[in-house]
């Protein structure tokens, strides 16, 4: 198991990581959420022991990994640019990490083809790194990760330079791996979709902390923040809204299945735009000066008037700090 406890990371002025504590339990995938500059790359960097953090501990199992160096911790990692070499064929690739560690030919190759097949490429070993798709070359670096069989993943947006079909698909597949032979695995990414397709459980990041944890469904229904809120794309209200009134500091974080359209709701709006995403439009609307975001079988004018109902369960009260773990 990685403990992770109080980790602190500063660049001069700049505190990238502020006591930041985080657990991946046996063969749990665990996403950390975040917008750019939140610190989740910074951590992982740490953990992985691309970097030394200015405090904390990173320990695995109890044992205190600070001074094991980055190739001895046995994690593997996975970039967003893939970081293939373009003069070895798929096989070679796979295999680089097994030959340089010192493993016998024959032992090699049953472990590449294993690894290969483990990301639904088998039969693709002699294949040429230019010959190969973008979710084709992503697959080709997850192999190579599960071939020298790490304790641990750790992905660095690994979908994040796919198409959207592509990273649907890859997402899937990848989950359906990490499924059937359990790893522990820590995924950074700004993709809600992506960390909820993928993980457990999720801790949300914003200014170097940890803000919110818990399983995806938790953390959609119950964002805890504003910051949160947001990042989930949940549209943020500041006052009252359909007889919702939030403490002092606090607002109301609305779901985009919030609104419901019904000629008697209670929630009269002004369209101010309308976009079609399939199945649905998504229309952007005006309530008593608040933006909020809604859906509609069919186009909408910029100036119409709608009526909405609340579905209840699709809003909370957030607070408006970060502070909330």
């Amino acid at each position: 198991m990685l403990e992770v406890r109080g980790l602190t990371v500063r660049y001069g002025d700049l505190v990238a990581l502020d006591d930041v504590s985080l657990e991946v339990d046996a063969g749990e995938t665990v996403a950390v959420l975040g917008a750019s500059g939140s610190g989740k790359t910074t951590l992982l960097r740490a953990i992985a022991g691309l970097l030394t953090p200015d405090a904390g501990t990173i320990s695995w199992d109890g044992a205190d990994l600070r001074p094991v160096p980055a190739h001895r911790r046995r994690f593997g990692l996975v970039f967003q640019d893939f970081a293939l070499f373009p003069h070895l064929d798929v096989a070679g690739n796979v295999g680089f990490g097994l030959r340089m560690s010192g493993v016998a030919t024959p032992e090699l190759a049953g472990r590449v083809d294993a690894a290969l097949a483990r990301v639904g490429l088998a039969g693709l070993g002699s294949r040429r790194v230019e010959e190969l798709s973008g979710g084709q070359a992503q697959r080709v670096a997850l192999a190579r990760t599960f071939a020298p069989d790490p304790r641990m993943l750790l992905l660095d947006e690994p979908l994040g330079s796919l198409d959207p079909a592509l990273r649907r698909d890859l997402a899937t597949d990848l989950a359906a791996a990490l499924a059937a032979d359990p790893i522990p695995t820590l995924l950074v990414t700004h993709d809600t979709d992506e960390a909820f397709a993928l993980a457990g459980r999720v801790a949300v990041m914003d200014g170097g902390r940890i803000v919110r944890t818990g399983t995806p469904e938790e953390v959609w229904r119950h964002p805890g923040t504003a910051v949160v809120a947001r990042l989930l794309g949940q549209d943020v209200v500041a006052g009252p809204l359909a007889g919702i009134t939030p403490p002092p500091g606090g607002a109301v974080a609305v779901r985009t299945d919030a609104l419901r359209l019904d000629p008697n709701g209670s929630i009269e709006a002004t369209v101010l735009a309308s976009a079609f995403r399939g199945p649905d439009h998504v229309v952007t609307v005006d309530v008593n000066g608040e933006r909020l975001t809604a859906t509609s079988p069919t186009a909408r004018r910029p100036g119409e008037r709608l009526r909405y109902a609340l579905d209840p369960e699709a809003v909370s009260v957030v607070t408006e700090t970060a502070d909330c773990r």
